[in-house]
């Protein structure tokens, strides 16, 4: 479905992507893991393109669907399939909730099925439905972080991107979030999703690539990753009796690749 080939991106004078490939399959969850200033938040956004103009990537292709989209406008990419759910919800506080759920639907022609699609929404987050005539900015962290990915929905997306949908959410809250993202992959949504919660990550998705400075180091299977000692020690935070060696051995596999 989307396939990501040798991109680099720059901002200004640094180069934030090495040249990245993965792919994404129809009907996956897919994550991509890594710390701070991974580069996966970038990679999001390059996808995208609502980088800089002079920060979009010179380098490589991604191809949706079998066409290239890396040239195309953030607007003509939503209308191809893509939508993206930012880190930090950026609901529109001072639009009330249904106003931001309609403004999902901003670039369709069927009008005449947005109202089902507003009701969809409304069964995947019912809170929804009871705050819909309140401003957004009075809605909890939770509870934005559902209206953000209800607005999303009203695009119609076959790809849906998510940026750290769990940060700052309790873990009750995370767990329900997860369980409505699966459901959303369940009716024929691909999700390609970013998060710092790694249990969370490997125990929803189908496949996982890890990322360190702007590169991808490794890629695989999540039961495969759970029972990878570095991943383990370094992502999952489980402590094995070799932490100072493995710590030397995973820096230098992502220095030298």
């Amino acid at each position: 479905m989307l396939k990501v080939k040798n991109i680099e991106t720059w901002y200004d004078l640094i180069r934030a992507l090495h040249g990245i490939s993965f792919e994404v399959k129809e009907g996956d969850i897919v994550t991509l893991l890594g710390s701070n200033g991974a580069g996966k938040t970038t990679t999001l956004k390059t996808i995208m393109q609502i980088l800089e103009d002079e920060d979009q990537p010179e380098k490589g292709s991604i191809e949706f669907l079998g066409e290239r989209i890396d040239k195309k406008d953030t607007e003509e990419i939503v209308r191809r399939g893509i939508t993206y759910v930012p880190e930090g919800r950026e609901v529109f506080p001072e639009l009330t909730v249904m106003e931001n759920i309609q403004m999902g639907a901003y670039t369709r022609k069927d009008r005449k099925n947005i109202k089902d699609d507003i009701e969809r929404v409304f069964v995947h987050f019912p809170i929804l439905k009871e705050r819909e005539k309140q401003q957004a900015g009075y809605l909890s962290g939770g509870e934005q972080q559902m209206l953000a990915i209800g607005r999303a929905l009203m695009s119609r997306p076959k790809l849906m991107m998510l940026d750290e949908p769990s940060l700052g959410l309790s873990p009750l809250l995370t767990k329900q979030i997860f369980n409505i993202i699966q459901d959303i992959n369940r009716e024929g949504v691909t999700i390609l999703l970013v998060e710092q919660n790694v249990n969370m990550a490997l125990k929803y998705a189908n496949f996982a690539f890890l990322m360190e400075n702007g590169r991808i180091v490794r890629a695989d299977r999540p039961e495969v990753l759970r029972e990878d000692e570095d991943v383990k020690e370094f992502y999952l935070g489980i402590a094995t009796e070799t932490s100072v060696k493995g710590y030397k051995r995973y820096r230098r596999k992502v220095r030298f690749r």
